[in-house]
């Protein structure tokens, strides 16, 4: 396994940890304070499997995002103030505005897109894959979508065409142990690593929690798959701290305060990182600390940022709308 123990990078790593979780708790302010139209899906509490898998690739591999998004598009390199700018709907987003909090894409950082369908993006992350091989490129494709995927029809018709055809594309579930507001085993029949592994495709489970981890294991599938030894199923366990979306406030109904409390105390990927370090004598608290200041007030402008910048002109409502 590739056991990353340099300092720098585990930093980095941390650094794009914060960097998700400030991003989505001030979007969710956003929303609270009715500047934000329509809704969105936090990505707090499951910053690891972004980051751990978005820093295995390089900028000309292609990812493929979900509803509950914003993660995996700043791992890939977004910048906050035009992602801010699309949840406010503004001409400055990714989007010019018009795919809002689950439909961002980024071309530059090869960000195919987020999507609002379960399992949307399987299809495009699997073309892509294609794409690949077909034009001879050491490229490599992520879809990353949630335990609930498994139960659509087109994860499974793709991943046997990736298998057959032998695709580099891998594809990184993200289990967060809830379909909305059921539980996977009220969903999901027989194993989540056995439906990948009925294809023959190699399958590798992870500590979703623990960023180190989640980069050791991506950084060899994705190799094998950029040396030509086809795709694989990551299956990373984690754990989303808020609701579904920022209206799920009362979840008592479905898991239990006791179980939020253990994952948010016991199992946070940035205490677990900045805790080892510090254990390790990689890095002192106080390092941490800086990172979060200086993140906080890049948060702070762009919001400011998306905030004044103007909406589209009325002009453009057709533009680029293809369906």
């Amino acid at each position: 396994m590739n056991d990353c123990k340099d300092p720098e990078q585990l930093l980095q790593f941390y650094q794009q940890m914060y960097k998700i979780r400030a991003f989505d708790e001030q979007a969710n302010e956003l929303y609270l304070r009715h500047i934000m139209p329509g809704l969105t899906h936090m990505y707090i509490g499951e910053e690891a499997v972004a980051v751990g898998v978005c820093e295995a690739l390089t900028d000309a591999d292609y990812i493929t995002s979900t509803h509950r998004g914003h993660g995996h598009c700043l791992a890939k390199g977004a910048r906050f103030d035009r992602m801010f700018a699309e949840l406010l709907g503004k001409k400055a987003g990714y989007c010019a505005g018009k795919g809002g909090s689950m439909h961002i894409a980024d071309q530059e950082c090869n960000n195919l897109g987020a999507n609002a369908i379960v399992g949307g993006s399987a299809g495009i992350a699997t073309g892509a894959g294609l794409s690949i091989k077909m034009r001879g490129s050491d490229q490599v494709a992520v879809c990353f979508f949630g335990e609930g995927a498994l139960g659509e029809g087109l994860l499974y018709e793709v991943m046997n065409m990736a298998q057959l055809w032998n695709l580099p594309v891998i594809y990184a579930c993200e289990d967060n142990l809830y379909n909305q507001y059921t539980h996977f085993s009220e969903t999901t029949a027989g194993t989540l690593l056995g439906r990948p592994q009925a294809f023959g495709m190699l399958a590798v489970d992870v500590d979703g929690q623990d960023v180190k981890a989640v980069y050791s294991a991506a950084s060899e599938i994705v190799q094998r798959a950029r040396s030509g030894g086809g795709p694989a199923f990551l299956l990373c366990h984690t754990y989303r701290y808020r609701g579904h979306h920022v209206g799920d406030i009362d979840r008592t109904y479905y898991r239990s305060k006791e179980e939020e409390n253990y994952w948010m105390t016991e199992r946070d990927p940035l205490k677990i990182l900045s805790q080892w370090m510090i254990e390790n004598k990689l890095a002192d608290p106080q390092v941490f600390e800086q990172i979060e200041k200086e993140i906080q007030q890049e948060v702070n402008e762009a919001v400011q940022f998306a905030i004044n910048a103007p909406y589209p002109d009325v002009s453009e409502v057709d533009q680029h709308v293809y369906a």
